[in-house]
């Protein structure tokens, strides 16, 4: 299994919400297709046929615990 499933299933298992590395969830999206613009601290992420735009910006190393469950929606 490599780093990208390992991560994806972790979120969407949504049990360590708080503990999801901010250059993983970066490089997951990434990944998987999702185009960035970075506008200061804000990472912002659109895909075509995704309606929600993720905005994302790192607390320290990780991921904020209420955008990682906005990724996962």
């Amino acid at each position: 299994m490599s780093k990208h499933e390992k991560l994806l299933v972790q979120i969407l298992r949504g049990t360590s919400d708080a503990n999801i590395p901010f250059d993983g969830l970066y490089s997951l999206l990434k990944h998987i297709g999702f185009e960035e613009r970075i506008k200061g601290s804000h990472h912002i992420f659109t895909k075509h046929g995704v309606e929600e735009i993720l905005n994302l910006q790192p607390k320290g190393t990780k991921s904020k615990p209420y955008q990682v469950k906005q990724a996962r929606m």
